[in-house]
């Protein structure tokens, strides 16, 4: 087999295959044209250890933010005794700076349908649920008609295709909640009580739904399946970082001149993304969430970092669902903080103490050193509160709270240290 050259690799497109073409309107007829179920016929031939095995080989893993292996996570599921079991996708997508999903949503949802029917057949599975962000309200028709499209072709319903398998999906709109990101808060909205998160263990791949089996993946997770099914887990591993495979799709925004969605090798660097994609930055580079308001913020220093999640980790960050956010010179370090705090403060769901309690506490301590009443300890207590919240709060949500606030302390201290002892702001844009 030919090894991958690396311009091979940049010109790769899996997930965005289709809507790059010029004409493709992504209805079933489209989508079929340009080989859509054929990967689902394939799977039809041959038997769920197989499936399972060759998106082991693959090497995929969630591209929603946990970078939990995804074969070993349906392969957890299948193993499990207890039935029926349940294929959930995440497409509520409420994390700042992240809009890659609803493109595949609008454009291409076929694409999603396929990849979790494929996921059902491999655990024995008769039911899915697409939980879907209550604002996209555009996503949500076309995925209500693509579901009815494939029902009429027998691709969902009973005896798909002449086999014996029968599955189903149910579209569950969510109502705005932050919290239902995290896949606990999830499965308790889907069950109709208030989207809170559950205590870990016992995880959804054993206890998730209705207290049975659940895989949960994010909408570009399943988007991968069909084409790694087609064209071998050896093709896909191939690409990009060895150390997660394959591409992403990075969404970037905030200070850079060509902001959008972009299907990258997951060996792309910081920098290459910024300029060559984002054409430069509008203004000096200050700062760079790669993952969100939930990550750690990276400098100038960090830009020949390579965007994949183990490497990420390693540089004090995390890639999270790859909404990359670029800041100039042009904004205040503490204004970023304060911003990002009472998102938290707003989205907790108040279930625990820490979270509900900190991140209320954190907000207030901000805004007191915005408006030029900090005291000087005010930084040191902030870092103490982040490993509180990061040690004891029962989710995600409350762990990453203080991330932006933690690192901004770290890398501009001297901007603080200017709001506390001399009250004011150096851009004079606080508040």
């Amino acid at each position: 087999m030919n090894k991958v050259t690396r311009n091979q690799r940049l010109e790769t497109r899996i997930i965005l295959k289709n809507i790059e073409k010029e004409g493709y309107i992504g209805d079933i007829n489209s989508y079929i044209s340009e080989g859509g179920y054929l990967a689902l016929k394939k799977a039809l031939k041959g038997s769920s250890e197989d499936i399972i095995n060759e998106i082991k080989k693959s090497k995929l893993v969630g591209r929603g933010g946990a970078a939990f292996p995804t074969g070993l996570k349906w392969e957890f599921a299948k193993k499990s005794k207890e039935f029926p079991k349940y294929v959930v996708c995440n497409a509520d997508e409420g994390e700042p700076g992240t809009f890659k999903d609803r493109i595949i949503l609008e454009d291409d949802p076929h694409l999603l349908l396929e990849g979790m029917i494929i996921c059902g057949l491999s655990l024995g599975a008769q039911t899915g649920f697409i939980y879907i962000r209550g604002e996209y309200f555009k996503a949500y028709e076309i995925l209500k008609k693509a579901i009815e499209e494939a029902q009429e072709h027998n691709f969902l319903g009973e005896s798909i295709l002449g086999s014996e398998f029968s599955f189903k999906i149910n579209l569950y709109r969510g109502a705005g909640a932050y919290v239902c990101g995290e896949e606990t808060a999830l499965l308790d909205s889907l069950e109709g009580r208030k989207g809170q998160s559950r205590v870990k263990p016992p995880f959804p791949t054993f206890v998730g739904f209705k207290n049975k089996p659940t895989v949960l993946n994010n909408v570009e997770t399943f988007a991968n399946i069909s084409q790694i099914l087609l064209k071998g887990a050896e093709w896909f591993s191939k690409i990009g970082s060895p150390l997660s495979p394959g591409t992403k799709l990075y969404c970037l925004s905030g200070d850079v001149n060509k902001p959008g969605v972009y299907e990258l090798p997951t060996d792309i660097t910081l920098k290459e993304l910024i300029e060559k994609y984002g054409a430069g930055v509008d203004g000096k580079l200050k700062a760079v969430l790669p993952g969100g308001a939930s990550s750690n913020l990276l400098t100038d220093k960090e830009l020949g970092l390579t965007l994949d999640y183990p490497s990420v980790q390693k540089a004090g960050s995390m890639l999270g669902s790859g909404a990359v956010i670029v800041i100039n010179d042009q904004h205040c370090m503490v204004d970023v903080a304060r911003r990002c705090t009472e998102f938290f403060d707003d989205e907790s769901c108040g279930r625990c103490a820490p979270c509900r309690e900190g991140t209320k506490r954190a907000r207030e301590i901000l805004v007191n050193i915005a408006l030029g009443r900090g005291e000087p300890g005010d930084p040191l207590l902030l870092k103490e509160l982040q490993g509180v919240l990061y040690d004891t709060s029962r989710c995600g949500l409350g762990q990453a709270a203080l991330n932006v606030t933690n690192s901004a302390i770290e890398k501009f201290p001297a901007e603080f240290e200017e709001h506390i002892t001399k009250r004011k702001c150096r851009l004079g844009i606080c508040l």
